[in-house]
């Protein structure tokens, strides 16, 4: 009967969309009636309201919708949904102002003497509206207003004509900022989730250990990565649809012709150019620029974004006439000052003012502030006053917002009620069945949503979709795909929705605004080659997932929050460079540490000379280690032909075995509660134990299949791995240990100055003791403690101060005694700058030539951070996906 529920979802959610009934009530609707049904079908017909439910009640499926959305949008880790308002603000801001309009003027005389020229600066322009306002019914509207009447007049294809409008309109899906991307991101965070959770299960199952190692985790993602992967993607559709008009028109000519304005290009249209480009993409380089310097979140760039469309509405609206731009010359003054005071006098705060450069810092900081809110609110009036932009973009922006948020709502109680019905697990078994592994079942999953694209929306495939097979794709440890990457080819997928028919929304938008000369099947005829360019581009970014990863990954490891290098993500790539850097510069590295085993120990301290010794012996045998690493690695590569084919088809009939297993539980289940007392009957016990003895059977079939030698197969391919990972743990080991004595001593000698000002606090401690109240003396030493304990290596100096303060605060304070320990401290630093004075004058400069020597492959787990140059070849390196099912 949950099959029939199921089927019963799928047919109310599709006939009301297809009757035209909003999508936000379609979806909701469609859940609470069905599960409404079903409940009054359990009670009509069975044994309650949730007889016919996979597991839980009716209450718990209708409410968990709700609970979920909220749960997620107020959750203080995954408010990126609040950059939905701010963004679509943005765009509708500039499309009210006819800054939109401004750019395909201006753009169409610029490129019109290029043969094509119309119809790629029809997609310049859409490319730059997509980075600004990502609204692409506005989009598409004001190219369809502008563009189509001068291209239909100069000659152009009718369908080359409509199909390049339509086609640049949709770039704002995929070319950050977008709203698909932003609730793509959202989706798969909670598939993430879920997708841990599973691939967690999988190594519990092959394995038998609970833990599994941090470097096979799924990978998660947010708005600002999926933003950063879809950067080049996007860039790559701009430049095939552009390669595309230009091709087209050199072979046919007549049919896309350059046209050549009567309008000069001197410097009059320079400067038009100019003021009409440079703002938008100042607008984007302030909100991209932002995200990828990780100077702003999501939101807040979301919030740089509406800001500066609102300052750049102020100006256009007066246009021609006096004062039009001073709001954005006094913002754009004020920016500039606050780059100054960052620059000059660092970050500004008001309780550590201590000099008078911090006071000027904090004045200039006040006035650029100031400057930049009266800029601000004077565009901000002028919006409002003039032609009423500001009100009508605000309602446009809460019915925009609204309508997304009440479409989420209902597609997480519909998401719920899919799995009320077991749909879920349905869809799991089927993807799972198929032979081909995740390639499979991610191209199914792609045509799936290609179709849909025909008769959804964007939102509706996002919301319904995602949540239910991103978390078995993400899963998946043999394509062990990022979640950035299956963000961005779903939202390349999606894009398709707004140009295939019948329900293309672009086609509607543009239909609507085209002349009656332009028939709609010449629309349709347009859109099938730019359809096609946009499957080629997702075939090109699944081929190559470098161009979605490594811009994420870049920035991930150059920001001020990369991970530090002992992070188990990035050992496998660094290891990979540490070889090839071993095989590049290994004579040099041997070099270097004969250099420092040269060196003059004698003085140090015993435990600091063992230390170095012993660090500088595992440094010589590190390299050696690598081989054996590269060896076990090609051995397991070797052994792994022939192991890889076993293993796949072994572990696909355990899965298989597995979940049948799940279900024999279920049905134990109903045979212990059937009965007179029970809440089952006894004849929906004995269908239940008829379905044991089947599935039992199946699970014995399967279990058949398996290889008889497999055991020992399983066991020699293991014990192969297993050489390979020791050999790796035991590096990892060996280069800590030949590397951090190396920088403790360098911390140690470093601070011989500093140690060396310590002492006359020492004395003047001396000195005011027999003066001071016991009370007093505990803090006045307690002072001098903390201060020489900054230091490295300073535990015995702090000895004889850690004896004084305990001297004076007991019963009977004794000055006299407190500071006979203050001079034993003064002799133990004495005697210690001996040797760290003679340390930081010798050996320090030879220990910071070792460490740039050796520092980026030896050292390199111990540095605070990746070098810059060692952090872009990790990050190229994580960029690709790595098969790691063989550990599974």
């Amino acid at each position: 009967m949950e099959l029939f529920f199921l089927l019963l979802l799928i047919v109310l959610m599709a006939t009301a969309l297809g009757s035209g009934f909003p999508v936000a009530f379609s979806l909701p609707g469609a859940a609470i009636i069905t599960i409404g049904i079903a409940s009054l079908a359990g009670v009509l017909f069975s044994t309650g309201t949730d007889a016919f439910f996979t597991h839980g009640g009716p209450g718990q499926w209708l409410s968990a919708g709700v609970t979920n959305f909220r749960g997620i949008y107020w959750e203080a880790e995954r408010d990126t949904l609040i950059a939905i308002p701010l963004f679509v603000f943005m765009g509708i801001m500039l499309q009210r102002s006819k800054i939109a309009e401004d750019l395909l003027v201006t753009m169409a005389r610029l490129f019109g003497p290029v043969p094509g020229g119309l119809g790629i600066s029809v997609v310049f322009v859409g490319a730059l509206l997509a980075a600004t306002t990502g609204i692409v019914g506005a989009t598409v509207v004001a190219m369809g207003l502008i563009s189509l009447p001068a291209m239909l007049r100069n000659n152009y294809s009718v369908p080359l004509a409509t199909g390049t409008i339509a086609a640049s309109g949709t770039l704002g899906q995929i070319i950050p900022p977008s709203i698909v991307l932003i609730i793509l991101a959202d989706q798969l965070a909670s598939a993430v989730d879920q997708a841990g959770s599973i691939r967690q299960t999988l190594y519990k199952q092959a394995t038998g250990e609970f833990s599994m190692p941090s470097d096979f985790s799924v990978v998660s993602t947010s708005a600002g990565e999926m933003f950063l992967g879809a950067f080049l993607p996007g860039l790559l559709l701009v430049g095939l649809y552009m390669l595309f008009i230009l091709g087209f028109a050199l072979i046919n000519p007549k049919s896309a012709p350059a046209v050549h304005s009567d309008e000069a290009l001197d410097r009059r249209f320079a400067a038009k150019v100019f003021i009409t480009l440079v703002p938008p993409l100042a607008l984007i380089f302030l909100v991209l620029g932002s995200i990828i310097a990780g100077v702003a979140t999501v939101n807040q760039a979301g919030a740089i974004g509406a800001i500066g469309a609102m300052v750049m509405a102020g100006y256009r609206l007066r246009e021609g006439k006096r004062g039009a731009y001073s709001p954005a010359i006094i913002a754009i003054l004020a920016l500039v000052a606050i780059a100054m005071v960052v620059s000059f006098f660092g970050a500004v705060n008001i309780k550590r003012i201590e000099t008078s450069q911090d006071i000027l810092g904090l004045v200039i900081a006040v006035i650029a502030v100031s400057l930049l809110l009266i800029a601000l609110f004077w565009s901000g009036w002028r919006t409002l006053k003039l032609e009423d932009t500001l009100r009508g973009v605000m309602v446009e922006t809460a019915k925009t917002s609204s309508l997304v948020f009440i479409i989420l709502l209902g597609a997480a109680m519909l998401t719920s009620s899919f799995r009320a019905f077991g749909g879920e697990e349905l869809v799991k078994d089927f993807l799972l069945s198929l032979p081909g592994g995740f390639w499979a079942q991610f191209l199914i999953v792609m045509l799936v949503i290609f179709v849909l694209g025909f008769f959804l929306d964007f939102i509706e495939i996002a919301v319904v979709v995602v949540p239910i097979v991103a978390p078995i794709l993400l899963a998946d440890p043999q394509a062990n795909v990022t979640a950035v990457w299956l963000g961005v080819m779903i939202g390349l997928n999606i894009q398709t929705s707004f140009l295939t028919p019948p329900f293309g929304f672009a086609l509607f938008y543009l239909r609507g605004v085209a002349p009656a000369v332009v028939k709609t099947i010449d629309m349709y005829k347009g859109v099938v080659a730019f359809i096609g360019l946009q499957i080629l581009a997702l075939f090109i970014v699944g081929f190559y997932p470098q161009l979605v990863n490594y811009l994420p990954n870049r920035s991930s490891l150059l920001s001020d929050t990369a991970p530090p290098p002992m992070n188990p993500r990035l050992q496998y790539c660094m290891e990979t460079l540490t070889y090839d850097a071993y095989l590049e510069k290994g004579d040099s590295i041997l070099a270097a540490i004969q250099t420092m085993e040269g060196q003059d120990l004698s003085y140090l301290p015993k435990g600091m000379q063992k230390d170095l010794k012993e660090g500088l012996k595992a440094a010589r045998e590190a390299m050696p280690k690598m081989t054996e690493i590269a060896e076990a690695e090609a051995a397991v590569g070797e052994a792994a032909v022939s192991y890889r084919p076993v293993h796949r088809n072994v572990r696909a009939l355990e899965r298989d075995a597995h979940r049948l297993e799940e279900r024999i539980e279920e049905q134990k289940v109903i045979v212990s509660r059937a009965g007179e007392t029970g809440i089952y009957t006894a004849e929906q016990g004995e269908r239940a134990q008829a379905r044991i003895e089947k599935l039992t059977a199946q699970v014995e079939d399967l279990m058949s299949q398996v290889p008889g030698d497999w055991t020992d197969v399983n066991k020699t391919f293991n014990a192969i791995q297993k050489t390979e990972n020791t050999a790796r743990m035991q590096y990892r080991r060996m280069v800590d240990n030949a590397f951090k004595p190396v920088m403790e001593l360098q911390a140690v000698l470093a601070g011989a100055p500093l140690l060396a000002e310590k002492r006359p606090q020492l004395v003047d401690l001396i000195a005011a003791l027999p003066d001071l109240e016991p009370a007093v003396a505990v803090d006045a030493i307690e002072v001098v403690r903390s201060s020489i304990g900054e230091i490295e290596e300073s535990s015995d100096i702090r000895k004889g101060l850690s004896n004084a303060r305990k001297i004076m605060r007991g019963k009977s304070p004794n000055a006299a005694e407190a500071i006979v320990e203050v001079q034993a401290s003064i002799d133990e630093l004495d005697a210690d700058l001996i040797w760290r004075q003679k340390g930081a004058a010798e050996l320090l400069p030879e220990l910071r030539l070792y460490q740039a020597a050796v520092g980026d492959t030896i050292g390199l787990r111990q540095l605070p951070h990746l070098p810059r140059g060692v952090s872009l070849d990790v990050a190229a390196c994580l960029s690709g996906h790595r098969d790691v099912s063989l550990n599974f």
